[in-house]
């Protein structure tokens, strides 16, 4: 089942269930699905590595959101975009822990034979490709210059 079908169920038991901030949530996620799939050059098809894509912007913008929100002294927005984003997270794959990416981008280290800062190209570009929708791009990016370094 693609995340799209998956959404598209989740919205009709959440419907029963009557939870409006979940709903609100997967209605949002749907609406944003159902652009990208009719945007041009779509052939109305969206596969799952796009839409976790699409997830993952989500969530970056409601966590910054909220983070805005908070520094404006409206902790009443901040919560309601928190809760978007948990809903949101549920259709994300488990993220890594910093352990985790640090051991991963060491062994992509060794595979490229980087030594110096002069290699964060070549690392950066394998570790984005291996670690996509699991570890955050700056958070890669920070353990790889320090590897680096």
């Amino acid at each position: 089942m693609s995340l799209f079908d998956q959404v598209s169920g989740d919205i009709i038991t959440t419907m029963k269930a009557k939870d409006k901030v979940t709903l609100e949530a997967l209605r949002n996620i749907k609406k944003v699905f159902i652009e990208a799939k009719t945007a041009p050059g779509a052939n109305d098809t969206l596969d799952d590595a796009a839409a976790l894509k699409i997830l993952q912007k989500l969530a970056k913008q409601g966590t910054d959101s909220a983070a805005l929100y908070n520094s404006q002294g409206r902790p009443d927005l901040a919560e309601a975009e928190q809760a978007q984003v948990a809903v949101i997270e549920r259709y994300l794959p488990k993220q890594m822990d910093a352990a985790e990416i640090e051991v991963a981008v060491k062994e992509i280290i060794a595979a490229t034979g980087a030594s110096s800062i002069k290699d964060m190209g070549k690392v950066m570009g394998m570790a984005s490709k291996q670690l996509a929708g699991r570890a955050d791009g700056k958070t890669i990016s920070d353990i790889v210059k320090r590897l680096l370094a």
